[in-house]
């Protein structure tokens, strides 16, 4: 995989990219679609990048295949173009495209390995969701699988691969 870090004025990172897809590295704090914030979302980015490299004239077609949430840094993919979007939509659905997290956590797993099941109920107003150990009134059940990778001074390394998709499902 080559990396090419881009000297543009956003600093884009492209991982990956062909004629149907483009692959990039998200930075903390970058949002990957607009929001009510208004903040430049990493999709505008990569479009002007698309838009700059090819010359394009007008509007740029881009499709947001997944999100990352903001504080998180993390590989995205992009489709380039509306017959390549719905094709890795359905991958991703079908879970035949694998998304592992890697996550640092202050205190110790109960186990090195583990499988949790919990309740998450969404708080719009301050945009958290909570975990519960029962079914709450309006919670969605969340399961998620984790491999303690290693211990570092201070913290724990570990893998976690999500079977729910739930909001701030690994946060939680």
């Amino acid at each position: 995989m080559i990396i090419k870090t881009l000297s543009n004025k956003n600093n884009l990172q492209v991982l990956y990219e062909d004629n149907h897809i483009i692959i990039v590295n998200k930075r903390a704090g970058d949002i990957v679609q607009g929001d009510k914030t208004g903040d430049k979302p990493l999709s505008d980015v990569v479009k002007e990048y698309i838009k700059d490299k090819y010359n394009k004239p007008g509007n740029v077609y881009l499709g947001v295949v997944h999100r990352l949430d903001r504080p998180t840094t993390g590989i995205v993919v992009f489709s380039k173009t509306s017959k390549a979007l719905p094709r890795l939509n359905k991958l991703f659905a079908d879970k035949k495209a694998k998304k592992t997290y890697w996550a640092v956590v202050k205190n110790k797993p109960k186990k090195p390995e583990d499988t949790l099941i919990h309740w998450l109920k969404k708080n719009p107003k301050n945009n958290k969701s909570y975990a519960h150990l029962k079914d709450v009134t309006d919670s969605k059940k969340a399961i998620l699988h984790y491999k303690q990778l290693k211990k570092l001074d201070n913290y724990f390394l570990l893998e976690v691969n999500l079977e729910t998709g739930r909001h701030h499902q690994i946060r939680c």
